[in-house]
């Protein structure tokens, strides 16, 4: 029995590993997936009582995907956790942002997804719990924003979908929408431009978000999103016309 994560060498990712442990979750192994390959050594070592296995990989090369999918069906694992938590976003016009970084993130953010999912998918135990981490971002467009909140907006429908036409497999799937949260995510985000206020104003605490995400996962939930101001947006973007959100947003 094996929980799969992505996104493993920081943010959620890691914080979703360090809670498994932590909660003495019934696993032989930990399959943790990032790009940084030292930091995930890192978190080897810094848990050695836990079993893990490495996986080295970026999500955006075709060949390291399909070698991971072929991976799967040598070791055809039970996998009781499947975490999707790799992902960034870049915030600025769309004409200042370069395609190839535009593109990183739709592969990143909706083709890992994608992939992930259906090489995982015939493997998943009974009983097993899918979370794949998207944003509040995903509740409406947001100009300077937009490749970021459309590809979160993606997640949150797929996830949606995934779980009615799982509806006949007991698993329990969760798409995670919080708003901005305390990791390295804004470091490449915002990193020639200050973070607006209002995203200051709700920053949440990985560990917090994390908690929330798993708890409400266990109650088969099909979106965890942590904090009040984060559920008030929420009942807004559906009953406020997005029309209204951006015209304001768009100066």
């Amino acid at each position: 029995m094996i929980a799969i994560v992505t996104g493993a060498s920081s943010g959620m990712g890691s914080e979703m590993v360090k809670l498994m442990i932590r909660t003495k979750v019934t696993l032989d192994e930990i399959w943790i997936l990032g790009r940084r390959k030292e930091r995930l050594i890192s978190m080897q070592k810094r848990f050695p009582g836990t079993r893990f296995r490495l996986v080295p990989i970026d999500l955006t090369v075709r060949e390291e995907m399909e070698s991971f999918g072929r991976l799967l069906e040598q070791e055809k694992p039970e996998v009781r956790i499947f975490v999707h938590a790799a992902g960034f976003g870049i915030m600025g016009r769309i004409d200042e942002i370069p395609v190839e970084e535009m593109e990183e993130m739709v592969d990143t953010n909706v083709k890992s997804c994608v992939s992930l999912t259906s090489y995982i998918l015939p493997y998943m135990a009974e009983g097993g719990q899918m979370i794949y981490f998207a944003s509040s971002a995903a509740f409406l467009p947001q100009p300077g924003f937009a490749v970021y909140a459309a590809s979160k907006a993606f997640v949150l429908s797929y996830v949606r979908a995934l779980r009615a036409e799982c509806s006949h497999r007991d698993l329990r799937i969760t798409a995670v929408c919080p708003g901005a949260v305390n990791t390295e995510f804004f470091n490449r985000a915002a990193a020639d431009r200050p973070l607006p206020a209002y995203k200051r104003m709700v920053m949440a605490e990985a560990d917090a978000v994390v908690k929330k995400a798993w708890k409400d996962n266990n109650k088969n939930r099909e979106i965890s999103v942590y904090s009040l101001p984060m559920k008030l947006f929420r009942i807004a973007a559906k009953i406020i016309p997005h029309t209204c959100f951006l015209r304001f947003m768009g100066h």
